[in-house]
């Protein structure tokens, strides 16, 4: 979706630029209003879980 490399958006959660929830797998799951809030060039609030 973002045309950038898979590295590139684990940094992005790692920075804070997205909020990342890690499965039992160790697979990183990205919650859909942000990504769509990134891709629209709006800054997403993030919020603690």
């Amino acid at each position: 979706m973002f045309r950038v490399d898979p590295k590139t958006v684990t940094r992005w959660a790692k920075t804070g630029k997205l909020t990342s929830i890690r499965t039992l797998g160790g697979h990183r799951r990205y919650r859909e209003a942000e990504v769509r809030a990134l891709l629209a060039g709006i800054p997403a609030q993030r919020t603690e879980v």
